[in-house]
């Protein structure tokens, strides 16, 4: 078990590592819940974040798949927008499984983001974005995501085949639990509410 434990009520911060080490995204959450492998967290909508974008100034998706990963890329101010997420993010697996939320609290369906783990610092979880993602939507199934941007990636040596190999199992594995409707796509936490007096998590200054 890691020696970094969290506190329901503590704000971590979610780090989005690039393979050269580099530190892209950095995402804060609302701790719910954390045994020391597996952490819950919560990121509402409009919640400052440091997002990312391509050096030029184009957003990522504004560029040609083709320049999509080979282009650097610069940290930037953001907002994190479109709906409020819940996490799950087990230290060892390969992806998490985010609720997503619209404005008026509805749970609209879950987004399985494929990762690769990096273990934890002290201020919260670093995981390497594995580009491959799973829309599972209530009673209608799971599908693959970007699977066009991970073959990219590979390419232009973004992820290495072997990575994708394993991402794509873990993709899988999980979408075997969503044809089961197992956890954590049985209805748990699908009618979360936050506590109305918790303020925004928020980043730690000068990050940008």
């Amino acid at each position: 078990m890691t020696e970094h434990r969290w506190a329901p009520g503590q704000t971590v911060v979610e780090r989005f590592v690039r393979p050269d080490g580099s530190i892209g995204q950095h995402h804060p959450l609302r701790v719910l819940s954390d045994d020391g492998e597996t952490l819950l967290g919560w990121l509402p909508l409009g919640t400052p974040i440091v997002g990312s974008r391509l050096a030029d100034g184009r957003s990522l998706r504004e560029a040609p798949l083709e320049q999509r990963f080979r282009e650097p890329r610069v940290r930037v101010p953001d907002i994190w927008h479109g709906t409020s997420t819940l996490r799950l993010i087990p230290d060892r697996a390969w992806s998490s499984v985010w609720w997503f939320f619209e404005a008026d609290g509805r749970f609209r369906d879950w987004y399985v983001n494929l990762e690769v783990p990096r273990g934890r610092t002290e201020t919260g979880p670093d995981r390497i974005d594995g580009i491959l993602d799973l829309v599972v939507t209530p009673g209608a199934g799971w599908q693959w995501k970007d699977e066009d941007e991970a073959e990219a990636a590979v390419e232009a040596g973004r992820l290495t085949a072997a990575e994708l190999d394993k991402l794509r199992a873990e993709g899988e594995r999980m979408g075997a639990l969503a044809e089961r409707g197992a956890y954590p796509f049985d209805g748990t936490h699908t009618d979360f509410r936050p506590d109305p007096g918790w303020p925004a998590p928020a980043l730690p200054a000068g990050l940008c």
